[in-house]
């Protein structure tokens, strides 16, 4: 009768195991989605960056090309 008692202990254990070893997996998966999506609006927050730095680049190359052609005219 204890083997059954310490056999009923043990499959309750090991139960309990499993379904924390699907829990977890489960939330694994759930935060490697997460990563992947955080990952691609980084890289799209990166692009949109890089595309502002250049828009600004070539603002300030036409504000140049302004300046020197008023100082032209001014002589």
């Amino acid at each position: 009768m204890e083997n059954q008692t310490t056999l009923q202990k043990l499959n309750d254990k090991v139960s309990s195991i499993l379904q924390q070893y699907h829990t977890l997996r489960g939330e694994v998966e759930v935060l490697r989605t997460e990563v992947v999506t955080l990952k691609s609006e980084r890289e799209m927050k990166n692009q949109e960056i890089e595309k502002l730095i250049e828009e600004n680049i070539q603002k300030d190359l036409e504000i140049e090309e302004i300046v020197d052609k008023i100082e032209s005219i001014m002589g």
